[in-house]
């Protein structure tokens, strides 16, 4: 994620984790060290099963790892915090619920104040474009909104990190270039370190400051590497000749490394 250091909001030490499954130990990662700097959008990029959502779940204390540890904010994370947001690949929203209810419902389970947090809900569903759709139930939604709302969720209790697992993945191509775009901007208004999840390098090369490589199975880091383009970042920017030069930069990195093998 960076080099480590007092500047860091996230950081992860010599982290490895082995699963035991019925066929023996598997080794998800192996000595990985990363950081994420404050109000940094950090893309994690790799091949399925090279241990990115591993990575994300021990970062957001939902699992322990084997070995090293996970600092948030100079402390060892030990469990699951209110300093962090989660959006999964699947929106996983509550269909009996509204969309502002299910916004708030990090609220009620930290037990923050109610009040304030229907007016930070309320704004943030302002802030992603579905003010109007706060009554409604996710049912009634596309599957784009549903995300929105997945993300107004995951800042509604103000985190210093928010963790994103392929949120788009499950979206068409045209809705999911649209999302990417929609990310970028809420970022942007909110200023959150971003520990971002994906498999597309056009998607990575548009949202980060920064993306680290992994390796396949077990998972380490092999390059990090810097995206220089300005913001924002438009449709523009996915013509530019800086823009396309980064992602076949990344390309032909994945295909030296073997990495898909």
């Amino acid at each position: 994620m960076a080099s480590s250091g007092p500047g860091t909001v996230l950081e992860a030490q010599g982290l490895s984790l082995v699963y035991q499954t019925s066929r023996g130990p598997v080794t998800a990662l192996q000595e990985l060290d990363a950081a994420l700097a404050p109000g940094e959008f950090l893309s994690v990029l790799g091949p399925s099963g090279c241990g990115k959502s591993t990575l994300l779940k021990l970062a957001a204390g939902l699992i322990s790892p084997t070995q090293g540890r996970i600092l948030l904010e100079g402390q060892a994370i030990d469990g699951p915090s209110g300093r962090v947001g989660v959006v999964f690949q699947q929106p996983a929203l509550l269909p009996w619920s509204t969309v502002l209810e299910n916004v708030l419902v990090p609220i009620r389970a930290l037990g923050r104040d109610l009040a304030a947090g229907r007016k930070r809900a309320l704004d943030l569903l302002k802030l992603v474009g579905l003010a109007e759709f706060a009554t409604h139930y996710p049912g009634e939604l596309s599957g784009g909104m549903q995300q929105r709302v997945a993300i107004a969720r995951g800042l509604v209790h103000e985190p210093r990190i928010l963790f994103l697992d392929e949120p788009f993945a499950a979206l068409d191509a045209m809705t999911r270039e649209h999302m990417t775009g929609e990310l970028q901007r809420i970022w942007l208004a909110t200023g959150c370190s971003v520990a971002f999840i994906t498999h597309s390098i056009p998607e990575a090369v548009f949202l980060s400051d920064r993306i680290v490589v992994m390796s396949a199975r077990p998972g380490r880091v092999v390059r990090e590497v810097k995206v220089d383009l300005p913001r924002p970042r438009t449709i523009e920017t996915m013509a530019d000749a800086r823009f396309n030069a980064q992602c076949t930069e990344l390309r032909q990195l994945f295909q030296d490394l073997v990495i898909f093998e």
